[in-house]
């Protein structure tokens, strides 16, 4: 019992090290959350909204980034994507995108995160009949942010939300290295928001696969479900893991506790960390 105990935790600890788990940073400045972070082996993906950039300092965040470090986490960072609408036909809107995107520069800074999330934001049902322009527009955002995240020690990827089927994502991600710009598959948003089934979308983006967020549903809602509590079948999400040569960044989506050891539980079981 005491050998299977201690196998059980070793796993887990395994596991904890192979993941990124989402906490917006205004947690972070909470005692109770930046106790709790510290105190485990949790390593965060830090949420960056608008609020959070436009209350806090570049000295608010080098000053959680030191604690973090000096504990020896891994840091990745989600970057703001509320009403952000980066191949916005509308100069005004696109400025605004990228002036929160330069916000969160100073946060990519001093955090030097492995690799920094945002939301590709192509809906069909808002831009399909200015698709080309909203497609070209948002090229250039990209190009200019994944050089300056590049610059900074990380790299960007870009984030299915409402993309109906893979080509939507590659009509910007194929304009690049998959070295300077990656995908980050987001398979709770492809389970609820994709025409076509998850199997495609690891085969079609397979180069560009750089970063994975986890959580469960059940294909009517985004939930944020521990995994395994909803009806996602995650048998290709192991399947790419077991294939694929290097390791993308994994991260847990979990919006609550209950959730976040729910997903621990179900990698536990089923994650080939191998890979």
């Amino acid at each position: 019992m005491q050998e299977r105990d201690r196998e059980n935790s070793g796993r887990r600890e395994q596991v904890l090290e192979r993941v990124q788990v989402n906490i917006p940073f205004g947690m972070l400045m909470e005692a109770y959350y930046q106790e709790l972070v510290l105190s485990t082996p949790i390593n965060p993906e830090i949420g960056l909204d608008a609020g959070v950039l436009d209350t806090y300092t570049k000295a608010d965040f080098a000053d959680v980034a030191e604690k973090l470090h000096q504990r020896g986490c891994s840091v990745t960072i989600h970057g703001p994507f509320l009403d952000l609408s980066p191949g916005s036909p509308d100069t005004a809107i696109r400025n605004t995108s990228l002036q929160r995107f330069r916000q969160m520069l100073q946060a990519v800074e001093v955090f030097r995160p492995a690799v920094v999330v945002c939301h590709a934001a192509y809906d069909a049902s808002r831009y399909d009949f200015c698709r080309e322009q909203w497609i070209a527009n948002s090229i250039d955002t990209w190009q200019w942010l994944a050089a300056a995240v590049q610059e900074r020690g990380a790299r960007l990827m870009l984030e299915n939300v409402y993309e109906r089927d893979p080509s939507e994502l590659l009509a910007v991600l194929k304009r690049f290295s998959p070295e300077l710009l990656g995908c980050c598959l987001d398979v709770g948003h492809q389970a609820v928001f994709s025409a076509v089934a998850l199997g495609e979308w690891f085969e079609r983006l397979r180069p560009y696969i750089g970063q994975l967020h986890l959580h469960d549903n059940h294909g009517d809602f985004d939930a944020h479900l521990g995994m395994g509590r909803g009806s996602i079948d995650f048998r290709p999400l192991f399947d790419f893991l077991t294939a694929c040569r290097s390791s993308p960044v994994l991260t847990l989506e979990p919006h609550y506790q209950e959730d976040f050891e729910i997903s621990m539980a179900y990698l536990e079981q089923y994650l080939p960390l191998g890979a």
